[in-house]
């Protein structure tokens, strides 16, 4: 019997994403055994600012990721949409995993969707992006930052005596919460989050035995996606204080990007769609430059220093 140990976060949606891995390696080897190890990081611990405010990156994953590398556990899980684009040295991600509905939701409090809400309504995110694409369609509505697992902030839409709150699809079907759903957000009005709704598996560099146990989780659509949307934030140097997205669906050979840069307050806006072959080199660092190029750089400069500079042009990460 061979042991493994994945470090997890301890919320409920980290422990049921785990679990499904943990399971999944299990069913594929009887032989193997895996044991989860809950891991707080920092941004379980700050729950009283938003996470713009917060600031830095790896705020899910940084804890995580020193366990791993100091070999107390063995593999790690994460939400994709959680993990910078620097990985540390002596780690990789080995896999990407089938991708859950990407797109985010409206959870009502009486049932009415988005657009029937009264100018002022209450909106609930703990998201940036979410604010500030909502604010472009609806900027009659009042955002609101919550925090917290999927069920503190649906418990808030009474506590807070908002109209709603806004979340990701993925952790909302993954915790069994499908009838809750209002409205599925569709990506020509809230762009997703960069790897929303993709489950990441992290290992050490150099581990044979875990590399042949997680690489046949891969999934090489979801991953090639995802690659390229994190290419496109990269290039951007973007993270939770900016709201960009970029969301990739693989159509054959083809693939489809949409990427925008949004203003916090919802405007401007500026955003490109690119369509064409999935092995065309550079199309989310070529993505962001196009965004670049039509002003996206005074918005991230106005957001974050006006020394804001793109980062490396890649494709892989």
């Amino acid at each position: 019997m061979t042991k493994l140990r994945i470090g997890t976060r301890g919320s409920a949606l980290a422990l049921w994403q785990a679990r499904h891995v943990a399971s999944i390696i299990e069913a594929r080897d009887p032989e193997m055994k895996v044991e989860l190890e809950i891991i707080k990081t920092q941004g379980d611990k700050i729950l009283d600012a938003p996470l713009a405010k917060i600031g830095g990156k790896g705020l899910f994953t940084k804890e995580i990721e020193d366990a791993l590398l100091e070999g107390k556990v063995d593999l790690a899980v994460h939400s994709m949409k959680d993990v910078p684009t620097d990985i540390p040295d002596g780690l990789r991600i080995s896999a990407i995993m089938k991708r859950e509905d990407p797109r985010d939701v409206f959870i009502s409090g009486d049932g009415l969707r988005l657009e029937q809400l009264l100018p002022g309504s209450r909106i609930g995110t703990s998201s940036l992006r979410r604010k500030a694409f909502l604010l472009n369609r609806f900027p009659d509505l009042e955002i609101i930052s919550i925090r917290g697992n999927v069920d503190t902030r649906l418990r808030k839409i009474e506590s807070e005596n908002l109209a709603g709150v806004m979340l990701a699809a993925a952790g909302i079907l993954r915790m069994g919460y499908a009838d809750r759903i209002t409205s599925f957000m569709e990506p020509d009005l809230v762009i997703p989050a960069i790897g929303q709704g993709a489950l990441a598996i992290e290992t050490r560099v150099g581990d044979r035995l875990l590399d042949s146990v997680v690489e046949p989780l891969n999934h090489p659509d979801t991953e090639l996606c995802v690659r390229i949307e994190r290419a496109f934030l990269q290039r951007l140097g973007g993270g939770c204080q900016v709201p960009m997205a970029a969301h990739c669906v693989r159509n054959g050979k083809d693939v489809d990007v949409t990427a925008a840069v949004v203003h916090p307050d919802g405007n401007p806006m500026i955003r490109e769609t690119f369509h064409g072959p999935a092995e065309n080199s550079g199309i989310g660092s070529r993505l962001a430059d196009v965004l670049i190029g039509r002003g996206a750089d005074s918005i991230l400069k106005s957001v974050l220093s006006d020394d804001w500079e793109p980062g490396p042009a890649m494709d892989i990460i």
